[in-house]
């Protein structure tokens, strides 16, 4: 069998079937930036490769995938940081001109070639983790302008980096300054204005929105869905952070890709994800900066058959979280997530929650060759460790 590149002498976690699909003693093939093969060593045929990688028992996974994040940003939020650990709550400090809107004031006066480089160091440190492909949100511009200088930003990380960028837009994040007290003068903008305009561009592979009483009314975002699908876009949403507003419901409506966050999702909200097939995104950074006691319905979600997804949720205000190995030890103790769960969580529910399974997430025949082959002796410590690094090799399509 002509190939590129083999890696052998590994074991796998393919992230197929029913749990994590592990093979003990595993082989991967591919040319062209694709998966060739992949199996047991046993089976596999003899390979005429360019290039032999002796893995020497090491454990491969796919890429891992950090499908929430708010990587693009001007400025920091560490003084609001400072107020929580006074007690102030998030709420507060929003309604006091903080939280969103001071992000929104750092990040218009900031140029694409500085939005760019200032999450540079954001994004490396994911990759230095694994991470192969990262969801990007606008929603610091908030307006025509700003969003798309945002959007272009991440698509420009994705070509000055090895890294896949989903970009998505998140215009309906707060309500900007210049239309405070008209949401729905502000929607209306969203709607008529940037959504055609920057799907015409070609700068968007998704849209979201904030569905909290800090942010946008479930009428308001079904709105802005309207528009999503008119444009042939697929949705996600913010929902049941702080409250619920049944917005998991409504995204399911919709057919959302995922609904995130979900604190405080109710039994009506996850049977209707279920039945929509959409992906549960967990945040358990921001639970934890947010010192949140409400735990997401874990064992509801299970017993529904939801997939559940895991991400950092890396922004400047609520989770300035650039570890997903962090993310996946936080979910498993805070959330009580399995290790197979973490795992499944940064791979193959996190490329359904970007609309991708069909391109990455799994050791797969055909899909992009990207992956981490790390340097453990059992895939329970990657969830495991806290501040210890144990990638080996990080593939992105072959190479």
């Amino acid at each position: 069998m002509l190939c590129d590149t083999v890696w052998t002498e590994a074991k796998l976690l393919t992230m197929t079937g029913s749990d994590v699909g592990a093979i003990e003693d595993g082989v991967v093939a591919a040319t062209g930036g694709r998966i060739t093969h992949v199996g047991p060593r046993s089976e596999a045929p003899t390979f005429q490769a360019r290039e032999t990688v002796r893995c020497d028992g090491r454990w491969i996974t796919p890429g891992l995938i950090d499908c929430h994040t708010h990587l693009i940003h001007g400025g920091d939020r560490a003084h609001e940081f400072e107020l929580r650990l006074r007690g102030a709550s998030y709420e507060e400090i929003a309604r006091a001109g903080g939280g969103i809107v001071s992000t929104v004031r750092a990040t218009r006066q900031a140029t694409e070639a500085q939005l760019v480089t200032t999450a540079l160091p954001r994004l490396e440190a994911l990759m230095a983790e694994g991470v192969t492909t990262v969801e990007i949100k606008s929603g610091y511009g908030l307006s025509l302008e700003d969003e798309g200088r945002m959007l272009r930003a991440a698509r420009a990380l994705g070509r000055i980096r090895p890294v896949r960028v989903a970009a998505t837009f998140l215009g309906a994040h707060a309500v900007p300054p210049e239309h405070a007290g008209d949401a729905d003068g502000y929607i209306a903008r969203v709607v008529d204005e940037m959504i055609p305009t920057l799907a015409a561009e070609g700068l968007i592979d998704a849209v979201d929105a904030f569905c909290e009483g800090i942010g946008f009314s479930p009428e308001q975002v079904a709105r802005v869905f309207e528009a999503a699908t008119a444009a042939g876009l697929p949705v996600k949403l913010h929902a049941e952070q702080l409250s619920n507003l049944h917005g998991a419901e409504l995204a399911a409506g919709f057919k959302a890709l995922s609904a995130d966050h979900l604190e405080h999702l109710d039994a009506a909200g996850i049977a209707a994800m279920a039945r929509s097939g959409t992906v549960a995104t967990l945040l358990p950074g921001a639970y934890y900066v947010m010192r949140e006691t409400v735990l997401p319905p874990v064992a509801g979600l299970r017993a529904a058959g939801v997939p559940i997804a895991i991400a950092t949720d890396c922004n400047p205000g609520t989770s300035p979280l650039t570890s997903i190995l962090l993310t996946l030890n936080m979910a498993a103790t805070l959330f009580r997530l399995t290790v197979s769960e973490c795992l499944l969580g940064v791979t193959r529910h996190a490329a359904q929650a970007l609309g991708l399974a069909h391109e990455i997430g799994t050791l797969e025949v055909g899909k992009s060759c990207d992956l981490a082959i790390w340097d453990v002796e059992r895939p329970a410590e990657l969830v495991y460790r806290m501040g210890l690094n144990p990638l080996h090799t990080r593939v992105w399509r072959g190479k």
